[in-house]
Formats: structure tokens, C-alpha cells, sequence
């Protein structure tokens, strides 16, 4: 029979299966390009840059997102219940109290973001806080917290170093291809196995951008489901988590706030009257549908 544990044990592998064929990919890919131009240095390149930029955005990214959510910090005069829980539930996760702020936004909606539990933030829109029971809000901040815990700013921003590199080395590999000519050259050079690999790796710099993406958003999808159920493991009460879901997702308040850089990081999709129906829509999501997340949610509760 399932348990909260093993719901939590189920994301944890499914991610790291995720991720390492992540690594293969970006192996493969690097030979199959490395091959083609008879040079490793483009594939350092990429993997310079793309480290370079997304460390920089991984050390500043708590103070990013605050200012383009326009979340202001507040003390624990100004909301002591939401105080009390989040310190309360930060205690039972065995992490630092972090930073509280709030977003002046009508739709009920969340986030975490930091680049470490020591410098972790939690902001909540005052929608959240008008519309929710105290059960309910315990569960999302309970998510809230599991992400920092679970580290998913630091995994999230290894994926978006691995996407960057497919990315550029791709972008790079194009543009020389059609603007050089020099791929197609040195290809005749070397025999037609060398022009089977080409052309290999003519499709795959094509189609490589697409597949890593949809991967890191399987993965991001995951790590929604592994918080779910981690935070139920600090609240015991999967139901309350389920109910947030429920009152959320019938809001009809789009999160103005939010833009496609920032969805990801929300409890919550915060963009309205998108429908979930088909399974190539699904594909392209940033959050796992809400019906899944709460038949998922009642099924621990069994």
C-alpha cells in the first residue's frame, strides 16, 4: 500500500532517473558535435558561458524575483498567524526561518525561491492569506518549505545550466553549418560515415533545444509532485493541501505579477483559462495538472 513516504521515495528516483539521462544526453550530444567539428573547444564554450550565466542568476536570484513580483518583506506584527506557521513548520522541517514578504495581488498564489535554506525567502499574495483556512495555508507553505529543503532553487538551476549548453552548442553548430559550410566539407572528407553523422547531428541540433526543455519541465513536474508530498509529510494532512489546490484553482484572479520567467516558481499555474485536456499541452506545462496533484494528494491520505 502507498504512503506518504513512498509518494516522496517515487519522485525522489524518477527525478534522479530524469536527471541522468539528462547527462547522457548532453554526453552524446557533445561527442556527436565535438565529431562533427573535429574541435572540443566550442562544447567548453557553451558549457563556460552557460555556467558562468546561470550562477550569476543563481546567486541574485531570491532579490530577481522579488522585484519583478514586486513582493515587499513584512515583520511579524503585520501577520502573526502566517509568522507562526511558517516558523512553526520550520522547526518541523529542521530548516532556518526564512524571509516572509507579500505580494499585493488578489490571486491566491506562493512561491520560494534563495539560493540556500540560510538564504530562503517565502512570498505569499494577499489573496493567498484572505481566501485560505489555517489548514489550507499550512499546506502551502508546508510545499513551500519542502523546496527549499528538497534544494530544488540549486537543481532548477543545474537544469537551466544543461538547457543553456544544449542551447548554444546547437545555435553554434547551425550557424556554422549554414553560413560556413564548413560541417558539410570536412564530412565528404571523412567518408560517409562521417556524413551519416552529420546529418545526424544536423537534426539533432534542431530538435536537441526542444527535447531538453520538455525535460526540464518533466523534471520541474516532478519535484511539484515530491514537494506535495513532502509537505504532507511535515502537516499530516494531505486534505488541507488538496483543498488549497481546489480554492485556487476555481479563483478567477490571473497573477499579474507573473510572467513566463517566473511561473515555474509558483504554488500554483498562475495563468488563468488555460485548458489541461490534451496530452501534447501537458508536455509544455511548468506545474503537474491540479486534478493530478490532488487525486495524488487524497490517495496519501488513504
Amino acid at each position: 500500500m502507498a504512503t506518504l513516504y513512498t509518494h516522496a521515495d517515487s519522485n525522489i528516483r524518477k527525478t534522479w532517473f530524469l536527471l541522468g539521462f539528462f547527462f547522457v544526453f548532453i554526453i552524446f550530444l557533445g561527442w556527436l558535435f565535438s565529431y562533427v567539428f573535429q574541435s572540443q573547444l566550442v562544447l567548453i564554450f557553451a558549457v563556460a558561458v552557460s555556467i558562468l550565466m546561470s550562477i550569476s542568476s543563481y546567486w541574485y536570484s531570491d532579490k530577481l524575483v522579488l522585484a519583478m513580483t514586486r513582493a515587499r518583506r513584512i515583520e511579524k506584527s503585520d501577520a502573526p498567524e502566517l509568522y507562526r506557521i511558517v516558523e512553526n513548520l520550520s522547526i518541523t522541517a529542521g530548516i532556518p526561518q526564512p524571509r516572509i514578504f507579500i505580494i499585493d495581488e488578489e490571486a491566491p498564489n506562493a512561491f520560494a525561491t534563495g539560493r540556500d535554506s540560510k538564504h530562503a525567502v517565502i512570498a505569499v499574495t494577499r489573496g493567498l492569506l484572505e481566501r485560505l483556512e489555517r489548514a489550507e495555508l499550512e499546506g502551502v507553505i508546508a510545499h513551500e518549505l519542502s523546496h527549499i529543503g528538497n534544494r530544488d532553487m540549486l537543481l532548477s538551476t543545474v537544469l537551466v545550466i544543461l538547457v543553456g549548453i544544449i542551447v548554444l552548442v546547437s545555435d553554434i553548430f547551425l550557424r556554422s553549418t549554414f553560413w560556413g559550410g564548413m560541417g558539410r566539407r570536412d564530412s565528404r572528407d571523412r567518408g560517409q560515415l562521417a556524413g551519416i553523422l552529420f546529418a545526424l547531428a544536423l537534426v539533432a541540433a534542431i530538435l536537441a533545444p526542444i527535447a531538453a526543455t520538455l525535460l526540464r519541465l518533466t523534471i520541474s513536474r516532478k519535484r511539484e509532485f515530491l514537494a506535495d508530498s513532502s509537505g504532507t509529510l511535515l502537516t499530516r494532512y494531505p486534505e488541507g493541501l488538496a483543498r488549497a489546490l481546489e480554492k485556487i484553482a476555481r479563483d478567477p484572479h490571473e497573477l499579474r505579477v507573473a510572467s513566463n520567467a517566473t511561473a515555474h516558481l509558483f504554488f500554483a499555474n498562475p495563468f488563468k483559462g488555460e485548458r489541461e485536456a490534451s496530452w501534447f499541452t501537458k508536455l509544455f506545462m511548468t506545474h503537474p495538472p491540479v486534478e493530478e496533484r490532488i487525486s495524488a494528494l487524497l490517495n496519501m491520505a488513504k
